[in-house]
This record gives C-alpha cells, sequence and structure tokens, in this order.
C-alpha cells in the first residue's frame, strides 16, 4: 500500500494541477492507473532510502514520510518537465531520505504507534593476523 493517496496529492497540489498532470486518457478526471503508478514509485524510492536503516515497508506511515511520498509522485506526475517548485520538493525529499539512509535523520513515530524496527547495522568483518609485530620486526630497527 503506498505512502500516500491521491487525496494527499490533491491537498498539496490542488485538483486542477493534479487533473492537469495524471488525466492521460483527457476525460476530465485524474487516472487512478497513472496516480497508483506514481505512488508506488515514490513508495520504492522511499523504501530504498530506509531500508538502510528500518524494515520496510513501513507498518505506519509517519506524516514527514507522507510529505516526500506526495512530493516525489507529484514530480514523477509532470513527465514534461516539473516546475521549479515540484523539482525543488522532490531534491529536498531525496536530500532528507538519504539522511535517513545515513542515520541523521529518525522516522518519527506517532503516539501509540510501534516505531519501525531498526535494520541491523552490524558489520562483521575478518582480516588477516597483523604482519608486522614486534617479534617480526626484530632486528630491523
Amino acid at each position: 500500500m503506498p505512502y500516500a493517496t491521491l487525496d494527499d496529492l490533491i491537498e498539496r497540489a490542488g485538483e486542477v494541477e493534479i487533473r492537469q498532470i495524471a488525466d492521460r486518457d483527457r476525460d476530465g478526471t485524474a487516472d487512478p492507473d497513472v496516480i497508483l503508478a506514481a505512488l508506488t514509485d515514490a513508495e520504492n524510492l522511499i523504501n530504498g532510502y530506509v531500508a538502510a536503516r528500518y524494515a520496510v515497508p513501513l507498518p505506519s506511515v509517519p506524516a514527514l514520510v507522507r510529505t516526500w511520498a506526495v512530493s516525489i509522485a507529484r514530480y514523477v506526475l509532470h513527465r514534461n518537465g516539473a516546475p521549479d517548485h515540484v523539482a525543488q520538493d522532490y531534491k529536498e525529499a531525496v536530500a532528507a531520505l538519504k539522511d535517513v539512509s545515513r542515520g541523521l535523520i529518525a522516522l518519527p513515530v506517532e503516539a501509540g504507534a510501534t516505531p519501525p524496527s531498526q535494520a541491523s547495522g552490524t558489520v562483521m568483518a575478518a582480516h588477516p593476523p597483523q604482519a608486522f609485530t614486534e617479534d617480526k620486526l626484530r632486528g630491523w630497527r
């Protein structure tokens, strides 16, 4: 299930804009499959970044994630070039998602909601024994 809805897009951009960019069959209404595709693209992009720190899909959608999903979907819907303010919203959403993946931004949790579980950040590494020890270097000083 996408992190945002058609209603979220309309609330942010207005019904006229959404109809202009999502009415591909020119019947006067936004095409549901076009909207769903853009919202799914947004969810996939969000999950790609968020999965570095959290289990995805997120069990509940924080308002911040919904805002990012709307910004990304709106940008995707402007297939012939987005206005500057839409492109800027998109860039800011992606920058924030990069910060989430680096651990600089934590996803907010609504009151009473269960926080998304953290993805394992443990890295296991093996390395060869030390090549230059005191014993091996004896006599070379």
